[in-house]
């Protein structure tokens, strides 16, 4: 799966990993109060441009904002569903009760489930290992894990206090695996090479989200299925030169940002030796 990207995974992006491995994609995280005020900004991250899975990733904290958003959202060609996101480390949205916070409040996110559900609408959970060390020892998220029914859970392995230059802690996967009760888990974090994956696949996830990784290297998906064994024979790598047109071509046809174009132009890289 490609990860939700803050100002790289927009249609254009998604369906470029989607054409190169990924299954699922997911847009960039968004409020619910920004749609339920007609923020523009934030429906176009949700603006269909064509059909390529996605699902779209949600930040919120009340059933009845949820619900009233809901009732007027309409299905569009390609989307998979809702994802929660109870992982974003942000500050602003921590002191909203929201993102990491909302990882030791299973109670609550099962009231948000039930209401897309509800809907008819497919619904992931994408939770972190709490708010900080403490909330981590203690093993709170297990709580989410073990008393929420998303259709899967996301787990990023660290806790929202981590930087992003610390390691995650893929070893809290064995239990995450037992406490998601038959639920797929899919590993989040750091996941950079078909070692890494194999390590997390015998440890019973479902799968895995990758989100850094695709940005210097979208074809990282079908890079990893090819050497996992998963395409049989093994379809063809793209160069970063293909790849960069591929991108072109996309953006002509369904419509894209500039700025986001130029952010990719300057990451995209060409060493087919690096996962």
């Amino acid at each position: 799966m490609l990860a939700s990207l803050e100002g790289y995974s927009d249609s254009v992006f998604r369906t470029l990993c989607y054409n190169h491995g990924a299954d699922l994609t997911f847009t960039e995280m968004a409020h619910v109060g920004s749609f339920l005020r007609r923020n523009r900004m934030s429906l176009e991250r949700i603006e269909p441009r064509d059909s390529t899975p996605v699902q779209i990733q949600l930040l919120s904290g009340n059933e009845g904002r949820l619900d009233r958003f809901l009732s007027g959202f309409k299905p569009f060609n390609g989307f998979m569903g809702f994802n929660l996101n109870l992982s974003c480390p942000s500050t602003d949205v921590i002191r909203q009760g929201k993102g990491a916070a909302m990882v030791k409040r299973a109670a609550k996110t099962a009231r948000l489930v039930s209401t897309i559900r509800d809907h008819g609408h497919p619904v992931s959970v994408k939770i972190s290992l709490g708010l900080n060390g403490y909330e981590k020892e203690n093993r709170l998220y297990l709580n989410n894990l073990g008393g929420v029914d998303p259709n899967f859970f996301v787990v990023h392995a660290k806790h929202a206090a981590q930087s992003s230059s610390e390691m995650e802690d893929n070893f809290v996967y064995p239990e995450c695996v037992d406490a998601a009760r038959g639920i797929p888990v899919i590993a989040n974090g750091g996941i950079e090479t078909p070692e890494t994956v194999r390590s997390l696949m015998e440890m019973g996830v479902g799968g895995v989200m990758m989100g850094r990784s695709a940005m210097g290297n979208p074809a990282i998906f079908v890079l990893m299925k090819n050497e996992l064994g998963i395409n049989d024979p093994p379809k063809p790598v793209p160069t970063v030169i293909e790849l960069k047109r591929e991108y072109d071509g996309i953006y002509e046809a369904i419509g894209g940002s500039e700025e986001y174009r130029s952010r990719f132009l300057k990451v995209a890289r060409n060493d087919r030796s690096r996962y």
